[in-house]
């Protein structure tokens, strides 16, 4: 149960890069500000991703 919650959430940040990735396309040339806060935003998801990965496999790793 825990793996698949883990690997939800993994996932949840992906699609947060994703739509924060979109929102900076879309908002660039009308609002600066904006699209730098949503580029902080896929940056930080991106690496929560990464990290969120790397400690669930070591968590699985640790359970074997």
């Amino acid at each position: 149960m825990n793996k698949t919650v883990y690997k939800i959430f993994e996932y949840a940040y992906l699609v947060v890069f994703v739509l924060s990735i979109f929102a900076v396309i879309s908002s660039w040339n009308s609002d600066k500000n904006r699209a730098y806060l949503f580029i902080f935003f896929a940056v930080v998801s991106i690496l929560m991703f990464f990290f969120k990965r790397n400690f669930r496999k070591k968590l699985e790793k640790s359970q074997q």
